[in-house]
């Protein structure tokens, strides 16, 4: 085990056990990476010592604040007392990341909860048996249903109404994630800059672009195209009403809490030429337009807030100690990302 020199502080009551999330160095940012560190400085805020693990030092990149405490090695000691979150991707029936060891999997996309192969009954037949964590209302439902042995509890995800808001602006934009839909959303493009109603519309794909430079564009973005696919939430979606975006698109599933959002509108899969449509009529025919974003951020904000992300954590925290575990030593889930496959993107 290698710690992170930024990240050696003492917590206020390190006898408690550590809380170590084990995420990815990914070349480009990823949004459930990123979660996981919000919940390594929430529970540090509270006095809980939790920390970051990736599986070498050198792969340390640059998206990830050096605020965040690391520890780095392709395997680590586990203490009897601390508590090992592994995400839900890399897990395969029967390989136990660390036998004995109290264990959660924070399963922020239920699709992907069998994609490392066909489970059993017992999945994943790990000793002693993992917690789930979900982030949305639907995920912990699904989850709950398809492994009723395993207790979910839900810990929502934060907005950061900070860095997420509107900008002043004078272009009429529109934009739009294509990752999860590269495809369609080639197509879509095309459908938008040939539409006469659009033009003079600036129309922006957001392709592997920092947190930072999303937040600006959002922030001046009129209309934010959601083009997600098999979500457990939808985070982009969050941000974009965050911004004072109005949404249209696809929920993609568990993302459909979001919709409720006054200014957010919900349109059948793989209709492109819907899209195009509402996207039309929100430039040129919505009176309200303003109103109807700023009622998006108030209402997102209300609802998705660090508090009680907050809250929830401690709960989940509880919950899970409570459960049986031993000293162990835990191998970085890293070492089975191979198992998904070369075409398998979540972690890209």
């Amino acid at each position: 085990m290698v710690p992170d020199p930024a990240g050696m502080v003492s917590p206020p009551n390190p006898s408690q056990g550590r809380i170590v999330f084990a995420g990815f160095a990914t070349r480009h940012q990823s949004g459930g990476v990123h979660v996981m560190t919000q919940h390594v400085r929430l529970l540090r805020e509270s006095g809980h010592e939790a920390w970051l693990w990736l599986p070498d030092a050198d792969d340390r990149t640059d998206w990830i604040a050096r605020d965040v405490p690391m520890l780095f090695g392709a395997t680590i000691p586990i203490g009897a007392d601390d508590l090992l979150v592994l995400p839900e991707t890399p897990t395969i029936q029967g390989r136990d990341p660390a036998p004995g060891a109290r264990k959660v999997i924070f399963n922020q996309n239920h699709f992907y909860t069998f994609a490392a192969g066909t489970p059993a009954d017992n999945f994943p037949g790990w000793e002693p048996a993992p917690a789930l964590w979900a982030v949305s209302a639907e995920s912990r439902d699904v989850l709950a249903a398809t492994l009723p042995g395993l207790p979910v509890s839900l810990v929502p995800n934060p907005v950061d109404g900070d860095l997420f808001a509107p900008l002043q602006t004078d272009r009429l934009r529109v934009s739009w994630f294509p990752k999860k839909r590269p495809r369609e959303a080639s197509l879509l493009k095309r459908l938008l800059a040939n539409d006469p109603r659009l033009t003079g519309v600036e129309l922006v794909e957001l392709v592997q672009v920092s947190r930072a430079e999303v937040a600006a564009t959002l922030g001046s973005t009129a209309v934010f195209i959601a083009l997600g696919h098999t979500e457990s939430f939808g985070l982009p979606v969050a941000e974009a009403l965050a911004s004072g975006c109005l949404v249209v698109g696809y929920d993609g599933g568990g993302g459909h809490e979001l919709f409720e959002a006054p200014g957010a509108w919900s349109v059948p899969d793989q209709r492109p030429l819907l899209i195009r449509d509402r996207v039309a009529e929100l430039i040129h025919d919505i009176d309200d337009r303003e109103s109807l974003r700023a009622a998006n951020r108030r209402w997102v904000l209300d609802r998705y807030t660090f508090e009680r992300t907050g809250a929830a954590l401690e709960e989940a925290l509880s919950a899970a100690r409570e459960r049986p575990g031993r000293a162990s030593v835990a191998v970085h889930p890293a070492a089975w990302l191979d198992s998904l496959g070369p075409n398998f993107t979540a972690y890209a």
